[in-house]
């Protein structure tokens, strides 16, 4: 398995705190970086679309949370054809390290949304170090 988010990318989310890109964009879900991250505006749902360029076998979702900012009763949703279909639930825990979500089988996509249906965060804000998509380009 490899990391199936590249420069190539399309990445969409659903806010970002106080509009402040330069500090909290979607751009630093995937750089790397330990000191960077993704913090949502406050609100429930939360989501992050990603656009893949080529259909992809996706079989892991990584993510590593800020403690207290932590989504709650989460889903991963595949988007092909102007229709949604609902891959599976899933429910981190409210900590800091890395979390890995295992879907049932690998599922070709190219299009999919990681939402957050509510928060560890009274106001719904969502806070993501660190994001992996795990898979094999087809």
């Amino acid at each position: 398995m490899t990391a199936v988010v590249d420069g190539n990318t399309r990445v969409r989310v659903s806010s970002v705190l106080n509009r402040d890109t330069k500090q909290f964009g979607k751009k630093y879900l995937f750089d790397g970086e330990e000191d960077t991250c993704w913090n949502s505006d406050q609100g429930s749902p939360q989501w992050i679309h990603i656009n893949l360029d080529t259909e992809c076998d996706v079989e892991e979702v990584q993510i590593k949370f800020q403690g207290g900012f932590v989504g709650k009763d989460c889903c991963l949703e595949a988007h092909t054809d102007d229709k949604v279909h609902k891959i599976m639930d899933f429910y981190p825990e409210d900590v800091n390290s890395l979390q890995i979500f295992k879907l049932p089988d690998p599922l070709k996509i190219s299009s999919f949304r990681i939402v957050f249906n509510n928060s560890t965060d009274f106001f719904g804000r969502i806070t993501i170090y660190q994001l992996t998509i795990l898979g094999s380009k087809s």
